[in-house]
């Protein structure tokens, strides 16, 4: 279905202000172009994390549709169980089909690390439902402590830059490639400064007929060490030095979604954020090459994987 902005922009959003998640944050502005795309009933998840936090505050709730919070882990099993549920009664002719959609919302770290088994097991039972992971690359509502999608060399409170260890020593894990592993009907890459690319991937996820997954790049003001008006700049930097390429896995065929006229160096990426300010020196300069040799290594393999030159 074609996005009609003007049509968007007179939708009540399901989200509501009022919240109290930090200015420039990016994953509310995420959850609002997601949710704006959601014309049929919708139940939301929310596994532990800055969303459910600063948006759940009792007494007060921003959410406008029905919204369910569990664990950390297994936001993505509650939402099953509530899908199930509802097809159940649905074929037991006890409530009617309304075409209700499903989505799931979770951190890196409830995504990357302590909810992957979880999410991977709704992904092998084929519930219809998506899961989305607001990606800011750390554990930010407990103090941005390092996750399994932290880049390397990026400077956090249980990974800090000092004379031991420039940053954290690992590359992150290759996520959206697990998933898309699992064989189910989409799974994608997204950013919110591409509006147009995430609402579409939303409605093609939701129209798919089994479980999908969209990876969605968040920036965090105060973990990254950006200032809070730069968050849409910074997510459209990752995308044109290629840290973050846009692309979907629709029935199993990988389709590059942008291509940047011409690839920055990663140094811009660095550059553009305090938790890398120490490979600036030139001491770890060796850090900022192998950062470029792993972003070069991967996009090649995905310009392969998309059938591109």
């Amino acid at each position: 279905m074609p996005i009609n902005l003007k049509e968007i922009a007179n939708r009540q959003d399901k989200l509501g202000p009022g919240h109290r998640m930090c200015a420039g944050c990016g994953e509310t502005i995420i959850v609002r172009e997601i949710l704006s795309v959601v014309e049929d009933p919708v139940v939301v998840a929310d596994a532990t994390g800055c969303l459910e936090v600063a948006t759940s505050i009792f007494p007060y709730n921003a959410w406008r549709v029905p919204w369910i919070h569990n664990a950390f882990e297994n936001a993505s099993s509650t939402l099953a169980g509530a899908e199930a549920m509802y097809r159940s009664l649905v074929r037991q002719g006890k409530i009617p089909e309304k075409n209700t959609k499903f989505i799931a919302f979770g951190g890196d770290g409830a995504t990357y690390d302590i909810g992957l088994q979880w999410i991977s097991g709704c992904l092998e039972r084929g519930h219809r439902m998506l899961y989305v992971c607001l990606n800011n690359e750390a554990y930010m509502n407990t103090g941005i402590q390092r996750s399994s999608a932290t880049p390397l060399g990026a400077s956090t409170t249980t990974s800090p830059a000092g004379e031991v260890i420039p940053g954290k020593p690992q590359w992150r894990k290759p996520l959206t490639a697990i998933i898309a592993a699992h064989k189910i009907p989409f799974v994608a890459q997204a950013a919110p400064h591409a509006w147009r690319d995430l609402m579409t991937k939303t409605q093609k996820a939701l129209a798919a007929d089994g479980p999908s997954f969209i990876n969605v790049l968040a920036p965090c003001p105060r973990g990254w060490r950006h200032d809070s008006n730069e968050t849409i700049q910074m997510t459209k930097l990752a995308a044109d030095t290629c840290i973050w390429p846009l692309f979907e896995v629709e029935n199993g065929v990988w389709k590059l979604n942008y291509k940047p006229k011409e690839k920055k160096p990663i140094i811009e990426w660095v550059k553009s954020q305090g938790r890398f300010r120490h490979l600036l020196q030139p001491a770890n300069q060796r850090v900022v090459d192998q950062l470029q040799a792993k972003v070069d290594e991967e996009w090649e393999e995905l310009l392969k994987l998309c059938g591109e030159k």
